[in-house]
């Protein structure tokens, strides 16, 4: 299999690297004005474009009376799937749970001696809509997905959670999914996918209500619609094509490293998957076995266009220089596959998720170690985090003045906001003292 050998000697060897990576952000700008139309029947003729789009795109036989599941159908589903699954799930869900609880805030004061009171107060949002790809027609269905979005809003204390996902052809949701629901205990799930569900849950239509905070990932029309939407809802964020980089040394597996470099290139063509290494034996026997490995996918063709197309693997004199050469990357996820990763951790100033030694494969955050696995992308971890407990949270702050306060600090209050030519500003502080 063919992939990129790259050398980095040192910062100046990032440009060309750098240059070459940032060609998978290039826009899909012909998709703006189809999602600012499909947003805007949706705003305008509520279910009734529901129903439009998803007889178009996915199922031709859907009503307005099928939008929302029964919770009949959501609870029923848990008999419809394999009982190891059903513990499965339950134990990923409790695993994620006990990781988010461990994010949550608390309101806040401070007193002053003469009783003035400040602080911050923490709340959840009320509503959220979480969006959860069908996934090949409903035959691959993204539920792990759903758990990370759905597990840090409960957390955070959101009572009102909406679910959307395109439907199969005959109407139905894989069952896998309304089992995850009903094991979440979520009861409000809504047939539509695409920039159409975006739309309903942030505008609300007859028959589901508008929310405040939108997540969950989807394609370039889900993803065009929530970033047109900000400043109407809070979103997760708008995540593009996954990656993954290794920095590793001859302590290393190959095999495993060129396994772990496939896990994310048979995600989608653009991504991306970089190994970084000093051996240049290592990198010789992990380019020796992508070609079989990836020849034994199912998603061969898909995993051997991102390979070809954006993966690499780079040499690099030292690990220290390789750990220079990540925090120039910011990867959505990097693993630490050398022999003390806990000395290297503390050189990484850049990365969604660290996975720190030989046995921490990215898939054991994916699906079942706790951390959330909704994560930015595109060198945007410099200054974005994971999905998170505070995604679905605001806070209020609290001032509670006391009159000496006023009489006290009352004439330079003013006369601030007189520098800023506030006038009123400066006499609502003023009466109080006369």
């Amino acid at each position: 299999m063919s992939c990129r050998e790259l050398t980095y000697s040192g910062p100046g060897d990032w440009q060309a690297i750098g240059r070459w990576l940032d060609k998978r952000k290039d826009p899909d700008t012909k998709v703006d004005g189809i999602v600012r139309d499909i947003l805007k029947n949706v705003r305008t003729n509520g279910d009734k474009a529901l129903v439009e789009y998803t007889r178009k795109f996915d199922c031709d036989s859907l009503d307005e009376s099928m939008i929302r599941v029964p919770g009949k159908a959501i609870r029923a589903s848990l008999e419809h799937i394999p009982a190891e699954d059903r513990d499965i799930l339950e134990e990923a869900i409790g695993n994620i749970r006990a990781f988010h609880v461990n994010q949550k805030e608390k309101s806040w004061w401070t007193t002053a001696p003469d009783g003035t009171i400040l602080g911050q107060m923490v709340r959840p949002v009320d509503r959220v809509g979480l969006y959860v790809p069908g996934g090949r027609g409903g035959e691959t269905p993204l539920i792990s997905s759903l758990i990370m979005n759905a597990v840090p809003a409960q957390v955070a204390g959101v009572e009102k959670i909406a679910v959307t996902s395109p439907p199969r052809k005959d109407g139905t949701l894989n069952p896998h999914i309304l089992a995850t629901a009903a094991l979440l205990g979520l009861d409000e799930i809504f047939l539509a996918g695409s920039a159409w569900a975006i739309g309903a849950l942030a505008y609300g239509t007859a028959t589901i209500n508008p929310c405040d905070v939108l997540a969950g990932p989807g394609n370039i029309f889900v993803a065009t619609a929530k970033s047109q939407l900000i400043g109407s809802v809070g979103i997760d964020m708008v995540a593009g094509p996954s990656e993954i980089a290794i920095l590793a040394d001859e302590s290393a597996n190959p095999k495993w490293l060129a396994a772990d470099m496939l896990s994310q290139a048979e995600h989608d063509p653009l991504a991306a998957a970089l190994l970084i290494t000093p051996s240049k034996e290592l990198a010789k026997a992990v380019h020796d076995e992508l070609g079989p490995q990836t020849a034994a996918l199912p998603r061969s063709e898909i995993a051997g266009a991102s390979l070809r197309d954006w993966g690499a693997i780079i040499t690099v004199p030292d690990l220290e220089t390789g750990a220079d050469v990540i925090n120039h990357i910011a990867p959505e996820h990097l693993e630490l596959s050398i022999a003390d990763p806990w000395a290297m951790l503390g050189t990484i100033r850049h990365a969604g998720a660290i996975f720190m030694g030989h046995n921490s494969p990215e898939p054991v955050g994916d699906y079942f170690a706790g951390p959330n696995h909704v994560l930015p992308t595109l060198r945007t971890v410099r200054f974005s985090s994971a999905l998170s407990v505070q995604n679905f949270c605001k806070k209020s702050s609290v001032i509670a003045a006391s009159p000496s306060y006023v009489t006290k600090h009352g004439d330079k209050i003013a006369r601030l906001a007189r520098l800023e030519g506030l006038e009123a500003h400066a006499r609502s502080v003023e009466c109080r003292n006369k």
